[in-house]
């Protein structure tokens, strides 16, 4: 009989399914070791599924400690592991070299762990859809957009919610006229922040502080997207953040305490990839749950994090990035229909703070996911 093989028919199957194809392919793995200890295995069955960065699908071991970062080495799925693939009936296949298929048995809901292309940005979800499988988090649409900082901004904006100014540098605007790109980033005035349209864990970002930086930050985020957006800089920014969870039994979303961000010294500008994830970065990083912020300011953000949260139909989770000016006015930053739930992360930090810890707060992911409806919505 199989390792996986379903003796109670009760217990929930969840695949679990991470890594992928992006740069942020670590950061998955690191957020999947969490999840993975922190999954009721008296409740639910674990199928650990790895995704290498070329795109094959695997039967991973699923072991914490292999999947953390160790000694600032970066985790990566296990390419010599068995391949997996969806056959029929929402079951999982595994493939051993000179072996006949087996099956792995019938999937209940995937959680899926990847950030950024091919896996956060709706291309994982449709599969799904396709496969009539119930998963965690958002759908085609609302994956989509919340992966596009361009598009993100479109819908928030007409959603009423106030963005930053910005410049969209798609890569036949850069071919053709840099001259215009750079003439349109000089009006936002500098500095500014030039970003992957589509991409997370704030890899390929830089803070540009004059003209002669610019051409080197373009090619820095275009090697992770052809398609660029700069940012202007806030005046004297805070950033706050709130986590948002989806409603149990058709109620409405939910919005966590809000949590504030604050980077100094280390040479670092902005929270950066190695402030995130790297042990050399948290003595630069100031994570505060609660914010110290006034009833009104928090009453705002949260309502206007919820408002994010409906605009571009998200469902399951997300967190929603601000910006506190100084003059009190509060500017969206972004939307993640995936945030990281490593040791670090903000999001799982938020919902402590707000009364559901981490045991709880993947359980209520993965109750919200088997209550989903499948097919045409």
């Amino acid at each position: 009989m199989s390792e996986f093989s379903r003796d109670e028919k009760s217990k929930p199957r969840v695949a679990v399914v991470f890594g992928g194809r992006s740069s942020e392919h670590a950061i998955s793995c690191v957020t999947a070791a969490n999840v993975l200890q922190a999954i009721d295995r008296d409740k639910y069955e674990v199928v650990p599924v790895g995704i290498t960065t070329s795109g094959h699908w695997v039967l991973e071991s699923g072991d914490p400690d292999r999947l953390s970062i160790t000694d600032g080495k970066l985790p990566e799925v296990d390419v010599t592991a068995a391949p997996v693939l969806f056959g029929a009936d929402r079951e999982l296949v595994v493939s051993e070299p000179d072996q006949v298929p087996s099956t792995l048995g019938e999937v209940d809901v995937v959680f899926p762990l990847l950030h950024g292309p091919w896996g956060e940005d709706g291309t994982l979800q449709g599969l799904l859809e396709m496969s009539d499988i119930r998963y965690v988090g958002s759908g085609v649409l609302s994956s989509a957009v919340g992966m596009d900082k361009h598009y993100m901004k479109v819908v928030f904006a007409a959603a009423g919610l106030e963005v930053g100014p910005y410049v969209v540098i798609r890569d036949r605007d850069w071919l053709r006229d840099p001259g215009a790109c750079r003439a349109a980033v000089a009006e936002l005035g500098f500095p500014v922040f030039v970003k992957p349209a589509r991409g997370g864990s704030s890899l390929g970002i830089s803070k540009v502080s004059s003209a002669d930086e610019l051409d080197a930050a373009i090619a820095e985020a275009r090697a992770h997207d052809p398609k660029v957006i700069v940012e202007a800089s806030v005046k004297t920014p805070r950033e706050i953040e709130v986590g948002v969870l989806g409603g149990l039994n058709g109620g409405l979303p939910e919005a966590s305490v809000c949590g504030e961000i604050a980077i100094s010294g280390g040479g670092h500008d902005f929270y950066d990839f190695e402030t995130k994830y790297l042990p050399e970065g948290e003595e630069y990083t100031a994570l505060s749950v609660p914010a110290d912020l006034p009833d009104d300011v928090v009453a705002e953000i949260r309502a206007k994090a919820l408002t994010a949260f409906d605009a571009i139909e998200a469902e399951g989770l997300a967190r929603v990035d601000f910006f506190l000016d100084g003059d009190g006015r509060v500017i969206i930053n972004e939307i993640n229909t995936m945030p990281g739930f490593t040791p670090t992360s903000m999001f799982p930090r938020l919902w402590a703070a707000s009364g559901l810890d981490y045991p709880a707060l993947v359980d209520r992911l993965l109750t919200l996911a088997q209550t989903r409806p499948t097919g045409l919505r």
